[in-house]
């Protein structure tokens, strides 16, 4: 018997460990806002055409990308906007500064189901999609960045460039966000419109955002700290 419990006790110990690892390995990516001119650009539009190339500038406005110029494979000078772009893979500057967002997408087999490119992503490479985004009243349609490519199939989270502590996009230098955003972009899975999540309403917004995920209310509905977020959505993404 006392085999038996001491196999129970270590088999415990190994399966929190490996739980432990697995949602360490899984975190939101930084924000990124600065592009590369060096490294190519993966556009997918609207109609579902593919345009690949270097960017040559980018305007942008509070964050928000306004103009895309890119010199596309067949050195044609493109100029682009985001109402016309479906999503894009975007290599930062510096990449070799992104050491911690690319360690945690080296293990493919850490990812869920979606749909999106793990080999670029697990180059450095970032995803931006466009959503349409609820703030106040009032609905935009903005180019977002995902934060949480490996574990977006059933709640994705997008930085808030607007009222986020984000820095201007641009080419150059990375620029990455500094602490913890006071919002950001949330959208469940189903969803076509995204929402804009505070800081200051998370106490009352949890128990909506995860009210399908009875264990995760229970284990955290009491007092769900901001600082947490992240677990949360992890576990969220887990929940049977």
């Amino acid at each position: 018997m006392k085999v038996y419990y001491l196999k129970t006790g270590l088999l415990t110990i190994l399966l929190t460990v490996s739980i432990s690892s697995f949602i360490s390995a899984q975190k939101f990516v930084e924000v990124v806002n600065n592009f590369s001119k060096k490294k190519i650009t993966y556009i997918t539009m609207d109609d579902g055409s593919e345009i690949k190339g270097n960017i040559k500038d980018l305007d942008a406005k509070k964050g928000l990308i306004e103009k895309i110029k890119i010199l596309d494979a067949d050195g044609k000078k493109l100029k682009i906007t985001p109402d016309d772009i479906n999503y894009m893979y975007v290599a930062p500057t510096a990449v070799s500064k992104l050491g911690s967002t690319i360690d945690l997408m080296k293990d493919a087999s850490r990812w869920e189901d979606t749909d999106l490119d793990k080999d670029i992503i697990n180059k450095g490479y970032v995803y931006l999609e466009k959503s349409d985004v609820r703030i106040r009243k009032k609905t935009r349609t903005l180019m977002v960045q995902l934060l949480n490519p490996s574990f977006s199939s059933k709640i994705k989270v997008y930085n808030d460039p607007i009222t986020g502590e984000t820095a201007s996009v641009g080419i150059g230098g990375v620029k990455l966000a500094g602490g913890l955003a006071k919002s950001y972009f949330v959208k469940k899975a189903g969803e076509k419109v995204a929402f804009e999540l505070k800081k200051k309403n998370y106490d009352e917004e949890f128990k909506l955002i995860f009210s399908d995920c009875p264990a995760l209310i229970e284990k955290y509905g009491d007092n769900p700290k901001w600082a947490d977020l992240e677990k949360h959505v992890i576990e969220y993404s887990q929940c049977k």
